[in-house]
């Protein structure tokens, strides 16, 4: 009971050394495989991988050229089997990020689209009524 009592205490005291450590690395390779897919404008298992190779390289780059190898590998290692949980998860909620963000797109557009035409049709609703204001006097003073 002691033991896990000494256990609990370390890990509430030097929990904080990794928790740091590890948002950094997800915030990163979070934002590198985002990167990538919206520039690619596809998810593919390499972006992740290539997202993974990054951030480890990062994290170990100031061990020398054997730590940033090292880091490529370990990040790769654990890029592509989260970036295939990831993908396997968004197949089975129905829809893709990237299908999501075009549908997204797409909706905008549309909306945007059924905005420009109304301001349309009131614009050429307001030149008739112009042109019937304007051609009113006209024919009045005509039949006088």
């Amino acid at each position: 009971q002691s033991a896990h009592r000494a256990g609990l205490r370390s890990f509430i005291r030097y929990g904080w050394r990794w928790s740091w450590r590890v948002a950094a690395f997800v915030t990163i390779f979070n934002t590198v495989s985002t990167g990538l897919s919206l520039y690619r404008n596809k998810t593919t298992i390499g972006n992740f991988a290539s997202a993974g190779a990054f951030t480890g390289a990062l994290f170990r780059m100031h061990l020398g050229l054997q730590g940033l190898a090292g880091g490529i590998v370990f990040g790769t290692a654990f890029g592509i089997p989260a970036g295939g949980l990831l993908m396997m998860m968004q197949k089975l909620a129905g829809e893709t990020l990237q299908e999501k963000r075009n549908r997204e797109r797409r909706e905008l557009y549309e909306q945007k689209l059924a905005e420009w035409q109304s301001r349309l049709s009131v614009t050429e609703v307001l030149g008739e009524m112009e042109s019937n204001a304007q051609g009113g006097p006209e024919t009045e003073s005509a039949r006088e």
